[in-house]
């Protein structure tokens, strides 16, 4: 079930549920109102035994990917728990495939989330991920809103 990736239409508002276990429950939402082709796939849907998470995305952005800056926040239970920033594409000597990509092309890859080994306490975590194909940061080619909740503690 987890394993299968398919394009969809996402409907702007509409919540796209990524996995549900009975220890952790994850969702996500576009920021704005825009129309994506977009998936995005997480194994296993557990936060027991500190997993590495694996990734599949696919998506088709709606314009080149030659600067990509990431902005990535996270909420617990309310407060603000991290905030970090980083280029991914600089148009020199870039590490990921996607950069380079241009408008209407599919990106499909296939990653290792690593922080997933860390405990996370039990709580519902708001998720912002923001990237922008300008250093200034006006230019947003995506946004998505996650929400996790894990429903129990690691003891």
């Amino acid at each position: 079930m987890f394993g299968l990736l398919f394009f969809i239409l996402f409907t702007p508002g509409a919540s796209e549920f990524i996995c549900m276990s009975s220890d952790l429950e994850m969702s996500y939402t576009f920021c704005d109102s825009t129309p994506h082709a977009f998936t995005f796939n997480l194994t296993p849907c557990s936060t027991m035994n500190k997993p590495v998470w694996k990734a599949a995305l696919t998506w088709i952005p709606g314009s080149d990917i030659t600067f990509l800056k990431i902005i990535f926040q996270v909420w617990y239970n309310g407060a603000k728990a991290l905030h970090w920033k980083e280029v991914l594409c600089s148009g020199a000597d870039d590490e990921y495939a996607m950069c380079g990509m241009l408008k209407g092309e599919t990106i499909a890859t296939t990653f290792d989330i690593k922080g997933a080994r860390i405990e996370f306490p039990k709580g519902n975590y708001k998720i912002i991920l923001q990237g922008f194909s300008d250093e200034s940061e006006n230019n947003m080619v995506v946004c998505l809103n996650f929400t996790m909740i894990v429903k129990q503690d690691i003891f």
